[in-house]
C-alpha cells in the first residue's frame, strides 16, 4: 500500500478505493462519496474501505499522512475542507484534533450502543475503532520477575538495569503516563517516571519491535510494548514465532482495586465542515459493525472496540485481561503534563 507523505505547503495526493472514485477536492455534498483523512497505514484498512463500498455504494476516497499534518491541513483548508472523517491512532492524537477544533459532535444510537463509554468522547467528537494493550514483557530465560504486577512496579529499584522502553516523545508512552497521572496523581506519576529512568538497561531507542527483539535476545530483562506488535510475532514466520516463544507477557494492574491495563485507542471523528456528513456517520457506524471489527482484529492484531467481541488467536495466546476504563478523552487531556514530567525525569 502506498503511503502519502504530505508537506504542509504542498497539494495533497489522493488514493481512491475504486478506479472511478472522485478526488477529495471534487466531492461536494452527500453524493455517494466519503473523504477520509487517515494516519493509519495498514493494508487491512483497504479491505474495510472496499467492503463498505460494496455494501453501501459509497466510494471511499482517502488521504494518508501523519496525524499532525492532517490536522494542520484541515485547519488550513477551513470551511472548504473536503475532509469528512479523520482517522488516527492513540488518545493523544484524537485530543490534538479536538483541541484544534477540527471535529464536530455526532450523536448516533448505533455508536452509543456498540461502544463502551470510555471509548467514546463524552461530546461525541470521536469514537473508538480498535484498541491495543500496553503490556509488560520479560525474558523467560531470566525468569519470571516476581513482584512485577503493575506499571508502578517498574519503578522498583529491584529492576535496576533491566528495563528497555521507547523514547518519551513516543505517543504511546505519553498516553501511558497521562493515564498514570489520572489514576495516581501527578506526584506519584513523576516519582514513577524517575524510578523507571533509574532502571533503564539502555537509553530509550527504537520502536516496540526493537524492544521485543532486545528482550528476547537478553539485552533487556523487561520491556513495555503494545500488544499488536506481539501479535505480529505470535502469528509470524518461524523466526518471529521463535522470538515470541522466548517472552512472557504481563497484563499490569489486574488486582482488586487496581485500574486495569492501559489501552491505546484507534479512533475517528467527523470533521467540522464535512461536506458528506451523513456518509461519514454511516462509515463510522460500519467500522464498529461486527464484520468490520473482525478486520481490525484478524488483519492487524488489534482488539475490537465494540462490546462483546474478542481478539484473534494471536492475541489469545497472551491471555485475557481487564482493561483500564478511564475515558480516553482524559488520557488525551493529560498529554502536556506527561511531557513535562518526562522532561523533568530525564526520560529522553
Amino acid at each position: 500500500m502506498k503511503k502519502m507523505i504530505l508537506g504542509l505547503g504542498l497539494a495533497l495526493s489522493v488514493v481512491a478505493c475504486s478506479d472511478n472514485a472522485e478526488t477529495a477536492g471534487d466531492a461536494v455534498g452527500d453524493n455517494g462519496v466519503v473523504n477520509v483523512y487517515s494516519s493509519r497505514h495498514y493494508d487491512t484498512d483497504l479491505a474495510l474501505y472496499e467492503d463498505f463500498t460494496e455494501q453501501t455504494g459509497i466510494t471511499v476516497n482517502r488521504i494518508e499522512a501523519d496525524a499532525d499534518a492532517l490536522i494542520e491541513r484541515i485547519q488550513s483548508e477551513g470551511e472548504f475542507s473536503p475532509a469528512d472523517l479523520l482517522v488516527t491512532v492513540d488518545a493523544g492524537r484524537l485530543w490534538r484534533a479536538e483541541e484544534a477544533g477540527v471535529l464536530q459532535s455526532v450523536n448516533s444510537d448505533v455508536l452509543n450502543e456498540r461502544l463502551p463509554d470510555y471509548l467514546r468522547h463524552p461530546d461525541g467528537l470521536w469514537f473508538g475503532l480498535s484498541t491495543r494493550a500496553r503490556v509488560i514483557i520479560y525474558n523467560k530465560e531470566a525468569g519470571v520477575p516476581e513482584g512485577l504486577d503493575s506499571y508502578m512496579d517498574l519503578a522498583d529499584p529491584a529492576w535496576k538495569g533491566d528495563i528497555c522502553i521507547r523514547s518519551s516523545s513516543n505517543i504511546y508512552n505519553i498516553s501511558l503516563l497521562s493515564s498514570i497521572i489520572a489514576n495516581q496523581g501527578e506526584e506519584a506519576a513523576e516519582e514513577w517516571a524517575r524510578g523507571v529512568v533509574a532502571n533503564f538497561a539502555r537509553d530509550p531507542q527504537g520502536n516496540d519491535t526493537a524492544q521485543i527483539e532486545s528482550t528476547a535476545a537478553g539485552e533487556c530483562r523487561i520491556a513495555v510494548v503494545n500488544s499488536y506488535y506481539l501479535g505480529r510475532f505470535a502469528g509470524g514466520d518461524e523466526e518471529q514465532r521463535a522470538v515470541f516463544d522466548k517472552l512472557g507477557v504481563i497484563f499490569p494492574d489486574q488486582g482488586e482495586g487496581e485500574s486495569g491495563t492501559h489501552i491505546n485507542v484507534s479512533g475517528a471523528g467527523v470533521v467540522k465542515n464535512a461536506p458528506n456528513r451523513e456518509n461519514a456517520i454511516a462509515f463510522l457506524e460500519y467500522l464498529t459493525s461486527e464484520s468490520a471489527q473482525r478486520y481490525f482484529a484478524d488483519g492487524n492484531n488489534e482488539y475490537p472496540a465494540a462490546i462483546g467481541l474478542a481478539g484473534n488467536s494471536n492475541l489469545e495466546k497472551m491471555g485475557d485481561f481487564r482493561a483500564d476504563t478511564l475515558n480516553a478523552a482524559k488520557i488525551g487531556s493529560g498529554q502536556t503534563k506527561a511531557v513535562q514530567i518526562f522532561d523533568r525525569a530525564g526520560w529522553n
